[in-house]
């Protein structure tokens, strides 16, 4: 009996070892705050609250396993997740299963997962590992062999159809280009011609890909369908004023109101029920993840270490804002879901993969 609480002491300790304290905390409290407005935002049920809960454990225990091991052993699975990564979405254009128009699942019979978000990691994993090879001889070509590696998961979730994750996916790889070195020109020149390109771009869209746009401009010309998620959204952002209806009392959530509410439009719940105040909050917790993930980055030892960790901060940020942006309407709608608050497995996992990585990557400079 004199010896339990030495051993629960040793136990904590190798537990807590391999994790950044500052980080866990800031997603401890972000990871509290998503379950008080998840159960509201699903009516007070229970449900997702314990799904939620099973993957983030499972979650957790990637992250630490990963925390764990060195940036080097990770670097090394990167080709085979990538290349399972692609298999798998090719098996979601075979056999996926389509829900709203879109065939971005895979049924795994115990549960679903979304292939696209396992490239959100695995696609800028082989991008650093393929600079961290050639670090030393570098040439002009390695970036099209990059640029066909993103070409190859973007091109086969644009066929689901799902822009909005392709443009993730296009991003976090442009990230890792970035933190590698890409030169100032070659970004000036590629967003000279991404520019002349939007009308060739326009009408390759999708007619509801133009809607959303459009919707996004003005929301009021479909009140009654195109616009209607954004209009509600907004109604509820601005009927929460500055301090919110209160926690149960959202009148556009419990009125079901709100579509996609535990998902893409949770942001929305959030905001009717702790108004303003509550999103300085969420904010403020997210800008700290952020400054502490380019702590990390900053201090990486390697090329690799600085381009997958700078590859997570920035792909972290752009998440955030365009979940934000999309609710408050000064973004098209997307399937994009709020980090760490969104109700959603994979996503869950994804996030929780790249936090361990980064976790990972300030080890190694200790």
């Amino acid at each position: 009996m004199t010896l339990q609480p030495h051993l629960i002491k040793r136990l904590w300790l190798a537990i807590k070892a391999p994790l950044d304290g500052p980080l866990m905390i800031i997603l401890g409290l972000i990871f509290a705050l998503s379950l008080v407005v998840l159960y509201s935002a699903n009516n007070q049920g229970l449900d997702k609250i314990d799904n939620k809960l099973v993957y983030t454990l499972l979650s957790l225990g990637i992250m630490w396993l990963l925390a764990r091991s060195r940036p080097q052993s990770i670097m090394n699975f990167a080709p085979p997740i990538y290349g399972i990564g692609v298999v798998l979405l090719l098996a979601v254009h075979f056999k996926g299963v389509t829900v709203n128009g879109s065939t971005r699942w895979l049924e795994l019979g115990i549960t679903r997962i979304q292939p696209s978000e396992i490239m959100k990691i695995a696609l800028p994993m082989m991008l650093a590992w393929f600079f961290q090879k050639y670090e030393l001889s570098m040439r002009w070509w390695h970036y099209l062999v990059a640029a066909v590696m993103i070409a190859i998961p973007c091109a086969l979730v644009l066929k689901q159809p799902d822009l909005g994750t392709t443009m993730l996916i296009a991003a976090s790889g442009f990230f890792v280009l970035f933190f590698v070195g890409l030169p100032w020109k070659v970004i000036l020149g590629g967003m000279v011609a991404a520019g002349a390109s939007m009308p060739v771009v326009w009408n390759m869209l999708h007619d509801y890909q133009r809607r959303r746009v459009m919707t996004m401009i003005d929301p009021m010309e479909d009140p009654l369908g195109a616009g209607y998620h954004i209009i509600q959204s907004m109604i509820a952002i601005g009927s929460g004023g500055p301090w919110g209806k209160g926690w149960l009392n959202g009148t556009q959530t419990h009125l079901d109101y709100i579509p996609e509410r535990t998902t893409d439009f949770i942001f929305a719940v959030y905001s009717e029920e702790f108004g303003l105040v509550g999103n300085i909050v969420l904010v403020v917790l997210y800008t700290l993840v952020l400054s502490r993930a380019m702590m990390i980055t900053a201090g990486a030892q390697t090329l690799y270490g600085r381009a997958m960790a700078g590859a997570i901060t920035l792909s972290f940020f752009v998440y955030a804002f365009v979940n934000m942006g999309m609710v408050a309407g000064i973004l098209p709608v997307v399937g994009v879901p709020l980090p760490f608050v969104s109700y959603g497995g994979t996503a869950t996992v994804t996030l929780f993969v790249g936090m361990g990585m980064l976790m990972s990557i300030g080890n190694a400079r200790r």
